[in-house]
């Protein structure tokens, strides 16, 4: 029997226990790009590779970092890239060096002096070790560096390193990207202040397996680069090797991550919890980098989300969506807002993938046009169509065949298209 005016104590079955709320992490977007991160540096100029624009950038830690980076899985790859392969299994990092408008791609030895030579002015200026600075190079394949020009503005690019540098180093990268493609997040590790921010250049000749791209990716948090690896590799499977543009693969896609610690915050770790905000944050700017990439497709008038679910494996349903997202005829069927489904079905069937074409069904921004491998009239055509005038709209492919799913980004094909690249070389 209870007494008047008898209050339970907190662990009494009788009194109410509501639990604190988990606290979730706060990951915000944030302005810059490879700046935003402490005590990274950057710049961008003219040395004379094209005939105006900024073609020179440096991107510089100022202390210490340990790096990972993925390139291109080309049988074809540029000096640059192989000299980034090397260096990367030293996992040490202090600076890159990449430039535009010439890719020093398929230029023999003289291409792997060339970027041999690019390293060593730039180690020498800063006094860096060679095995710590890296080279990039984007552009036209199979033309010589103008190597003179390149190595007198490297001077020029070291005096002009500034933390507010970024964006001219993002609009040095760029070959015929319209926009320059920066991005970067702040969270809290171990009560800390991170950031995560990067640059990345791309928009013809992209595919899975990356893009045609360069990235540099900055972090002042502090992780190892067995581990920096390992969560970048997991990071830019459903990121930069989420986006096709003309299924075109590059010879000189170039992807490096590199963190330097500034920020103080606790050293990541296997099994950690913070390890998870980390990826998620990373996960956020890449995401953000590809969409950029894929938007910015030559000649694009149409960024398209294609989902593919009901397939036996993650594995097919990627098959497939790359084989939509991949098909010229689907493509020009985006551009010409033509609710053409039968050349989607089309290039499902060609994709290689198991299942029953009677149980397909595809839907534009969820108004569904086939239902069980059967089109749904001209009027549910209409309505899908009106929802393809817009810039961007998803199309989700059921197959009723599984728990497999995948998405990918894509772009319709245009006439600008073609003159882009008819005209790359003039």
């Amino acid at each position: 029997m209870k007494r008047r005016g008898f209050k339970p104590p907190l662990c009494s079955p009788e009194a109410t226990f509501s639990p604190a709320p988990v606290k979730q992490p706060v990951i915000r977007d944030i302005p810059g790009g490879v700046t935003a991160v402490k005590a990274v540096r950057a710049s961008g100029v003219f040395c004379g590779i094209k005939r105006i624009k900024p073609d020179l950038a440096l991107v510089v830690s100022d202390r210490p970092a340990t790096v990972a980076g993925v390139t291109t899985v080309n049988r074809v790859k540029a000096p640059p890239v192989l000299l980034c392969e090397r260096q990367l299994r030293y996992g040490r990092f202090s600076a890159v060096v990449a430039n535009s408008g010439n890719a020093n791609a398929c230029t023999g030895r003289e291409g792997a002096q060339d970027a041999l030579a690019m390293r060593d002015r730039l180690s020498r200026l800063l006094g860096r070790p060679p095995q710590e600075v890296f080279v990039a190079s984007t552009g036209v394949i199979g033309k010589r560096l103008p190597i003179s020009r390149i190595l007198t503005g490297i001077p020029e690019a070291a005096r002009m390193l500034s933390a507010k540098g970024g964006g001219a180093a993002a609009r040095a990268i760029m070959t015929t990207d319209t926009f320059p493609k920066e991005a970067a997040v702040s969270f809290e590790l171990g009560g800390r202040k991170v950031v995560i921010g990067g640059i990345a250049k791309g928009s013809g000749m992209i595919a899975p397996n990356l893009a045609t791209m360069l990235c540099f990716v900055a972090t002042d948090a502090a992780v190892s680069a067995a581990l920096l690896r390992r969560t970048l590799r997991q990071v830019v499977a459903d990121t930069f090797n989420a986006i096709t543009v003309d299924a075109c693969m590059s010879t000189n896609d170039t992807v490096l991550l590199f963190a330097n610690g500034a920020s103080n915050a606790p050293r990541l770790s296997v099994g950690d919890g913070s390890l998870r905000v980390f990826k998620e944050a990373l996960h956020r700017v890449l995401s953000r980098l590809a969409r950029m990439i894929a938007k910015d497709g030559e000649g694009a008038t149409k960024l398209i989300r294609i989902e593919v679910k009901g397939s036996r494996t993650a594995a097919e349903a990627m098959r497939a969506a790359r084989a939509v997202a991949d098909s010229a005829l689907v493509k020009t069927a985006f551009f010409g807002e033509d609710c053409n489904w039968g050349r989607i079905v089309a290039a499902l069937g060609a994709s290689g993938i198991r299942f029953d074409p009677l149980r397909v069904e595809i839907a534009v921004d969820g108004i569904a046009v086939v239902l069980r491998g059967i089109g749904l009239g001209r009027l549910k055509e209409r309505l899908a169509e009106r929802q393809m005038r817009r810039p961007e709209f998803t199309l989700t492919i059921d197959l009723h065949g599984g728990r497999g799913a995948a998405t990918i980004l894509t772009t319709d094909l245009s006439g600008d298209y073609v003159r882009i690249n008819a005209g790359y070389r003039s």
